[in-house]
């Protein structure tokens, strides 16, 4: 066999390959958790208590499904009509139907639910329930044992955990609207076993702490109330506020007992025994301040209002006392004698001046008068009027003579007329009138007339006496 031939730069291999390994992405991996997942257990049947129900505004429902040893994330899609949607409520005890998948953006494994069968209320909600009736039944929720808080709290004692939310919401209010309020903290767990007692045992401490205040000499001042929070959870999560020691303990309180227990939507049973029950931690720390914030910032006012009232008071106080002077000056005797004597002076000087136009007015009428009779002589004034005086007279003559004979001729007129529509006119044209010879009443028609009546009929010349037979 012939030798391969090398070339010049055939230099054999200068790095040798290295060992070879898979490496795959973490959405590789998580795919094939997935289909791993998938293939082996596939669609199965669960149970367990529902909690941390979430409905989004898509139409899915995202929950979680969980038992006293592990919890498992379920999602029903919004797809799923066959599926009742009002079983899912937060402690209900469910069984479920789906399948077991990975949403890989989180690479969580989660149950695709697509039954669900209704197994009965889960235990908490059952226990949570059974102790409300019991509670109530005792007359521990009774409104009429409510107590009032007061309006300025001076120190309150605070029961929670020093390393939870909310101290540091309480504490960051109580900075905010009222430094002066002294908080004594009762530390205490809020969540999981021997909480609630721990929580009872607190606010007993406090009570007798404030026992312990009240009626010695020591400066210390009693507390005004306790203030009983924790912040949000889940149903487990709240559950020691739920325990009957806990509402036990805050029955018995001498002191008010404020409840801020989770979030708005949160109701524990601490809540419904307390004296007040507050949505959030923040919430009771405003409610335990209003009174101090909001006398605060009427104080704060006050100063800015007092004197823009007494600016106020004093621009009217000037107004009225200038009105008053004007007034003063006004009616004085000595202004009103003034404004006589110039009304005098003012009538003395138009009286005059009247008095010189009058009889200037006077002498320049008679000087007319006299140039008018200088150019008109009297005597053929007179005569002319006399002329005027007669022509006149013998026409008011002339009118009355034709006023008369024109009424005289209408009255002839006149007369005529009647004397052609009188009724003799008629008779005397062979037409006679018959009347009722007992009543004179006209008769105008035969019906009218009865038999045996007396009748008179009217002719041109004299009357007829007759009776009617028919």
């Amino acid at each position: 066999m012939a030798k391969p031939v090398k070339s010049q730069w055939d230099f054999g291999e200068l790095f040798p390959p290295e060992q070879t390994r898979k490496v795959l992405s973490v959405t590789e991996l998580t795919w094939q958790i997935k289909r791993l997942i998938e293939q082996q257990v596939g669609e199965i049947w669960v149970t367990g208590e529902v909690t941390n129900l979430r409905l989004q505004n898509s139409g899915h429902s995202y929950f979680t499904l969980k038992d006293a040893g592990a919890q498992l994330s379920c999602v029903l899609f919004r797809g799923g009509a066959q599926v009742d949607r009002s079983l899912l409520q937060d402690g209900r005890k469910v069984a479920l139907q789906g399948e077991v998948t990975v949403y890989e953006p989180r690479g969580q494994y989660q149950l695709r639910v697509t039954k669900v069968e209704l197994q009965g209320l889960g235990a908490l909600q059952a226990a949570f329930e059974k102790l409300k009736q019991k509670l109530n039944a005792e007359g521990l929720f009774a409104p009429d044992r409510k107590r009032p808080l007061p309006r300025y709290s001076q120190r309150i004692g605070l029961v929670t955990s020093p390393t939870g939310a909310a101290i540091r919401d309480v504490l960051h209010v109580v900075e905010r609207r009222n430094p002066a309020l002294e908080v004594i903290l009762a530390p205490c767990r809020v969540q999981g076993e021997g909480a609630a007692e721990e929580i009872a045992a607190a606010i007993r401490l406090l009570n007798e702490f404030n026992a312990s205040q009240v009626g010695t000499s020591n400066r210390e001042l009693p507390l005004d109330l306790i203030l009983v929070t924790r912040g949000g959870g889940s149903l487990e999560d709240l559950w020691a506020f739920n325990e009957e020691v806990v509402a036990r303990a805050i029955f018995e309180s001498a002191l008010p007992v404020v409840s801020a227990v989770g979030h708005e939507i949160d109701f524990t049973i601490s809540d419904f025994v307390a004296d007040v029950r507050a949505a959030t931690p923040s919430a009771a720390a405003e409610i335990i301040t209003e009174g101090v914030f909001s006398s605060g910032q009427f104080l704060s006012e006050a100063a800015q209002r007092i004197r823009l009232l007494a600016r106020q008071q004093m621009d009217d106080k000037r107004y009225e006392l200038t009105q008053t002077a004007q007034r003063l000056a006004r009616v004085h005797p000595r202004r009103r004698l003034n404004d006589w004597l110039q009304r005098l002076d003012d009538a003395q000087t138009s009286l005059l001046r009247c008095a010189k136009q009058g009889v200037r007015r006077q002498r320049l009428a008679w000087q007319a008068l006299g140039d008018r009779l200088a150019r008109v002589r009297p005597s053929v004034v007179l005569r002319q009027k006399r002329e005027v005086l007669v022509q006149m007279e013998r026409r008011l003559h002339e009118q009355v003579r034709q006023q008369l004979a024109s009424r005289q001729s209408g009255f002839a007129a006149l007369e005529g007329r009647l004397r052609l529509l009188g009724p003799e006119q008629v008779l005397a044209r062979g037409y006679s009138i018959t009347t009722d010879a007992q009543t004179g009443r006209v008769l105008h028609e035969a019906s009218a007339v009865k038999a045996g009546q007396r009748l008179k009929t009217r002719l041109k010349a004299g009357e007829v006496f007759s009776r009617a037979e028919s």
